[in-house]
């Protein structure tokens, strides 16, 4: 049923106070500061939720608080009920 080929999957994460006071701060620093805070919180879950070495993550997002990361189906299902986790969705090509 799941795949064991890694895809590209978008993961957004639910309300965040500290976000939203950082993403405020619109100084440089400021901005520093959110990329530092979103990419370790980004790191921290993927960690703490799959198995090392088994996922990669693309990027992070600052407009919205989620992150781009190559996992398998069955990964996705797994951060699907990690907590602090919004959505996750399988990017898909528009024709």
């Amino acid at each position: 049923m799941g795949s064991k080929r890694s895809e590209l999957y978008f993961v957004f994460m639910n309300h965040d106070p500290e976000y939203h006071r950082l993403r405020a701060d619109r100084t440089k620093k400021g901005a520093s500061e959110l990329d530092l805070y979103l990419s370790r919180k980004h790191d921290e879950l993927l960690a703490n939720t799959l198995g090392a070495g088994s996922y990669n993550k693309t990027l992070s997002l600052v407009i919205v608080d989620g992150f781009a990361v190559e996992i398998t189906a069955a990964q996705a299902n797994v951060l699907r009920s990690a907590n602090g986790v919004r959505v996750v969705d399988k990017d898909q090509e528009l024709a």
